[in-house]
């Protein structure tokens, strides 16, 4: 569907904002982002996106008629509300990784903007790679279905585990013995100069975590939109709008993100209905609408079930 000028204003829009978050926000710098001014920006991401989805209705309305509008656009708004919720174990994650390094808030920002952008990158490449794979290959499909139908049920029946302790991770032990690592934070850098060498310090060991995080779970997500559509322009721009807005989101949601008890059922279930869709794709066509019903049904329940199950969690007062 992607013409070269939407591809262009899709790029357009995302660097426009990304520029105004650099330029005025400070989002390249030390920052500690309040809970408002991230619930702002949430709703900023949610706005962009659904207003670029609404143009593109518009665009296919008049260029190839209501019906394939329609449907193109609840394409879209599925894979991003997919992609929205399987991205918030990323959160959990990022929680882990600054917990375990000990980054203050306000140096948590600048880690998530590179992170984000290497997700774009890394992300455009496997979903035109996907895509290519898809057209030369169309059993692979199934092989999504069958993969996406087992990691729901794995994370469905896993046994709860502690794994806020990086201390024996194989990846972790990995980094530290092949690169120079300073023990301390060096405030923003990434990077600093000792004895005429290169030492990494611990801001760069979680950033390179985090984007190896996202992709581990680009592997689900991505598969799991291909289910909704295999249209390069819906399944890269709604991935890259829910993805951009990820930060925002982290820091909207990290002081609660323990009452969230039963999310993760509520993504396994979404894993295993995608799946089960990719597998009977040449048997039943399940219609855009209903597909989208159910995944957002599921999320629904889950979300508001964790908030009453935590409800008194909720009342404590913060310290």
């Amino acid at each position: 569907m992607g013409t070269w000028w939407l591809w262009s204003g899709f790029l357009v829009i995302v660097l426009g904002i990304l520029w105004i978050d650099l330029k005025f926000v400070g989002g390249g710098h030390s920052h500690k982002v309040s809970v408002k001014e991230a619930g702002i920006w949430t709703l900023v991401w949610i706005s962009v996106a659904m207003l670029f989805n609404l143009g593109i209705w518009f665009y296919l309305k008049q260029t190839a008629g209501l019906e394939v509008a329609n449907q193109q656009g609840l394409e879209f708004l599925t894979a991003y509300l997919i992609e929205k919720a399987l991205a918030v174990d990323n959160v959990f994650v990022w929680l882990m990784l600054f917990s375990y390094f000990a980054i203050p808030a306000e140096l948590q920002r600048r880690v998530l903007l590179y992170g984000v952008l290497g997700a774009i990158v890394m992300r455009t490449a496997m979903v035109f790679g996907g895509t290519w794979l898809i057209n030369q290959f169309h059993w692979i499909l199934y092989l999504f279905g069958a993969f996406l139908l087992f990691t729901g049920a794995k994370m469905l029946f896993a046994k709860e585990e502690n794994e806020t302790d990086l201390s024996n991770s194989k990846l972790l032990g990995w980094l530290r013995k092949h690169l120079r690592v300073v023990k301390k934070l060096q405030g923003e850098r990434f990077v600093v100069r000792r004895r005429g060498m290169l030492f990494a310090t611990p801001l760069l060991l979680a950033l390179i975590l985090v984007e190896i995080s996202d992709i581990i779970f680009a592997v689900d997500s991505i598969p799991a939109i291909f289910a909704v559509t295999t249209d390069p322009f819906i399944v890269l721009t709604s991935n890259i709008f829910a993805i951009m807005g990820l930060r925002a989101m982290y820091f909207l949601l990290a002081g609660a993100a323990e009452r969230f008890v039963l999310l993760k059922y509520g993504l396994a279930l979404i894993l295993m209905f995608i799946g089960t869709k990719m597998l009977l794709l040449d048997i039943y066509h399940l219609p855009i609408m209903l597909a989208l019903a159910v995944i957002a049904a599921i999320l629904l329940i889950s979300v508001l079930g964790s908030l009453w199950l935590t409800r008194d969690k909720g009342k404590q007062p913060q310290a």
